[in-house]
């Protein structure tokens, strides 16, 4: 290195010493990298001549146009007096150094014109200063713009939790950042305006509602609902229920905790009674259908009733009808059929049924309710029964013996001409006395006699043939006068 740049570089350095008092940012952007920063209240203060020269301390302030000249430059922009400020070689007390302070304050421009001419006299001789200030520039930029999208980053919101709001600043991007950050948790039935999400920019206002759950029973229907309201009377309007005029088993304005509540809420309805010929409607938010007609004015008496259960719940344009009902009870005594038994019995021939004991019915004693319904008389209705007398059963005897179709001496006979002509060939043909009966007309004496059961002409086709040859044997053709000749074609 040169002598002469090194004396550049000394003359710089006296300078610096100059400036020790000067304003706190000259010290080290003058000094370079390695100079240590001055202490204004402790280091001694050089004096205005030639460095090491002792010197007074009554000003230490100087214009820029009287600090000496560099080596070697010409001084610029100042008189050419070639005075030098005296020195005395005495320390500065703090108080001096304050007043000093205050009056490079007060005269600033002078000091920015010669930190101004200082920078030319040092800039003159080469470029090495200048690569010495640049780094520090570069920092200085670098953190003014650093501070800069740090403050531009932060943002002012208002976060109402549940009612209660404060205002906050954070850096958070949107409102999703924001609740995470103040550990705001959100539950399936909690709300957030605006939304989760939504990008936030200072001045916003963020609201978070809880969920409260509420057992409601509204109009006798229940079920467990969610609202985000503080009071009773806030859910009522979230939940879109009619205030006007219903039942609410709690104060209105009664607060919800995060915990809910039960709430039983009846809504007014309109309601019409049909009693006594007379129609009336009421608006009413009774519990039960006979409250409602209470409220109607009207009385229940006796048997009264209504046409829907008294203890329904009215519904909004339900109409319900008054029964006024008089009326008694009536006994009547009614017969209790018997059974029939039948037993077999192999000496009767079949188709043969003997009755070997007679039934006999029961008696029953019956209550029946009598009533009368806005004057018309109903149905009676049967209430009680007991049992006076039991039936007793009747007892047949059903015959299985086969019976005979053939008697000798007269199965060669023309049978079947004699039923034709006797009855037309029908089994159960009656003549119009009544007295005769079958396809062979017997009498009922004549039918028993010959072993016949009942009426001839109850008994089978065959059996009356049989009985009819039997008769013949006995009598020969005399008791069909008329139609016996047909016996032999």
């Amino acid at each position: 290195m040169s002598n002469s740049q090194y004396e550049i570089y000394k003359a710089y350095e006296t300078l610096e010493a100059y400036e020790t008092y000067g304003p706190a940012y000259a010290g080290p952007v003058y000094g370079g990298f390695d100079a240590p920063r001055a202490d204004p209240h402790s280091a001694e203060t050089p004096g205005y001549g030639r460095p090491g020269a002792p010197v007074a301390y009554e000003d230490t302030y100087r214009p820029a146009y009287e600090v000496p000249p560099l080596p070697g430059l010409p001084r610029q922009g100042a008189p050419d007096d070639g005075a030098a400020p005296p020195a005395t070689g005495a320390r500065t007390t703090r108080a001096e150094a304050r007043a000093e302070a205050r009056a490079a304050a007060r005269t600033g421009s002078h000091r920015r014109s010669a930190r101004r001419r200082k920078a030319r006299y040092a800039e003159r001789p080469g470029d090495g200063s200048m690569r010495r200030l640049l780094p520090q520039a570069l920092v200085v930029a670098f953190l003014a713009g650093g501070t800069t999208a740090f403050v531009a980053k932060d943002k002012a919101i208002e976060l109402n939790v549940d009612g209660k709001a404060r205002t906050l600043h954070t850096f958070a991007d949107d409102v999703t950042e924001l609740l995470a950050e103040e550990g705001v948790d959100l539950g399936a039935h909690d709300v957030v305006a605006p939304g989760p999400g939504t990008e936030l920019t200072s001045g916003d206002e963020v609201a978070v509602h809880y969920g409260r759950p509420v057992r409601l029973t509204l109009d006798g229907e229940r079920s467990e609902v969610w609202t985000t309201a503080h009071t009773v009377a806030g859910a009522l309007r979230e939940l879109g229920v009619r205030q006007e005029g219903a039942y609410v088993s709690t104060s209105r304005s009664r607060r919800i905790g995060r915990e809910g509540l039960a709430l039983d809420v009846r809504t007014e309805r309109a309601v019409t009674i049909m009693a006594d010929g007379r129609a009336r409607t009421v608006r009413t938010n009774a519990a039960t259908v006979r409250e409602a007609v209470e409220e109607a004015g009207i009385t229940l008496r006796g048997q009264d009733t209504t046409s829907v259960p008294q203890g329904s719940f009215p519904r909004d344009g339900q109409t319900v009808t008054v029964l006024r009902i008089t009326g008694g009870k009536e006994v009547r005594e009614e017969p209790i059929p018997f059974q029939v038994r039948r037993t077999d019995d192999p000496t009767l021939f079949r188709g043969t049924e003997v009755v070997e004991e007679a039934g006999r019915p029961g008696l029953r004693r019956v209550t029946y309710s009598l009533r009368t319904v806005n004057g018309v008389k109903q149905k009676p209705r049967r209430i009680r029964a007991e049992v006076v007398r039991e039936p007793h059963p009747q007892v047949v005897k059903v015959g299985t013996k086969p019976r005979p179709t053939s008697v000798q001496g007269a199965d060669h006979l023309d049978w079947q001409g004699l039923a034709a002509c006797e009855s037309g060939g029908r089994p159960d043909a009656v003549d119009s006395s009544g007295t005769y009966g079958g396809l062979y007309q017997f009498d009922t004496q004549t039918w028993q006699a010959l072993g016949g059961q009942g009426r001839p002409q109850d008994a089978p086709a065959a059996e009356q043939t049989y009985r009819a040859k039997k008769l013949y044997v006995r009598r020969g053709a005399s008791p069909w006068p008329h139609c016996g000749g047909r016996l032999r074609g």
